[in-house]
C-alpha cells in the first residue's frame, strides 16, 4: 500500500497557482488537511485538524508542510511518531510572530506570548527535511537552523528564494517534488543532534546547529 501524502498549508492557505496545489496534483492520492480556518492561525486547532488528518489516513503518512503549517505538523506531530513516514518543512513561520490566539500584532506585542514555548524542542521521531530560504521575510535563516537543529532535521538552503511561495515565484516547483522523492527514499534520516559552540547570538540561539546542504550540492 502506497503511503498517504498530506499537504499542510501555511497562513491564508495555498491557492490553485501555489507549488503545494501542483504537487498535490501531481502525487496520486494526495490530499490536503481539512477543517482549519487559513485566515485563522490558531496553532492548537490548527494542529487538531491535522492529527485527525493523520489518524484517518490509512497507514503513516507523508507530511508536506509550508510557513505556519510547518508549526502545525510539528505540532501535530507529537505522540503520532509512529504514523508518520516523514515530513517535508519547506519555509517555517517563525513562531515569534505568532500568539496561540493567530498573528501577534503592535510593535511591542502587546505582551502577546510567543509560540515559541509550544513546539518541539527534541528531534522529531521520523526523518525531516527543512527547505530553507536566505532572503525568507517570515524567519531568518539562522533561525530555521536553530529550529532544525532541535528537531534534528537536515537542512536544504536554496538561495534566495522569498518565502518559496508565489510571491516569490514557486508555482510549479519541479525541485519541490525531488526533494520530496529523495526523502522518501531514505536519503535525509534522522540526524542526532549533538552540541556544538555557541555563535555570537545570545542565549535564544545557543542551540545545535544541522549541516546545511546548499541547492547547488547533489543530492
Amino acid at each position: 500500500m502506497s503511503r498517504t501524502v498530506l499537504i499542510l498549508p501555511g497562513y491564508h492557505g495555498s491557492g490553485p497557482t501555489h507549488w503545494q496545489t501542483w504537487m498535490q496534483d501531481r502525487l496520486p492520492g494526495a490530499r490536503r488537511v481539512t477543517g482549519i480556518d487559513w485566515a485563522s492561525p490558531v496553532l492548537s486547532q490548527w494542529a487538531e485538524a491535522a492529527r485527525r488528518s493523520i489518524l484517518e489516513a490509512p497507514g503513516p503518512v507523508w507530511l508536506v508542510a509550508h510557513s505556519f503549517g510547518c508549526l502545525t505538523a510539528v505540532t501535530a506531530s507529537r505522540g503520532l511518531g509512529e504514523r508518520i513516514a516523514g515530513a517535508l518543512l519547506v519555509a517555517p513561520a517563525d513562531p515569534e510572530r505568532f500568539s496561540p490566539n493567530g498573528v501577534r500584532t503592535g510593535t511591542r506585542r502587546n505582551g502577546q506570548r510567543s509560540l515559541a514555548v509550544d513546539l518541539p524542542s527534541t528531534p522529531l521521531p521520523f526523518p525531516s527535511l527543512v527547505v530553507a530560504s536566505r532572503n525568507d521575510p517570515w524567519m531568518r535563516l539562522e533561525t530555521i537552523e536553530h529550529w532544525a537543529g532541535l528537531w534534528g532535521s537536515a537542512v536544504i538552503d536554496i538561495g534566495d528564494a522569498g518565502h518559496i511561495n508565489i510571491d516569490s515565484g514557486f508555482g510549479p516547483w519541479p525541485q519541490g517534488l525531488v526533494l520530496l522523492r529523495a526523502l522518501q527514499s531514505g536519503r535525509f534520516q534522522r540526524r542526532p543532534v549533538m552540541p556544538i559552540p555557541a555563535r555570537r547570538a545570545g542565549p535564544a540561539l545557543r542551540t545545535p546547529r544541522p549541516s546545511t546542504i546548499h541547492a547547488t550540492q547533489t543530492l
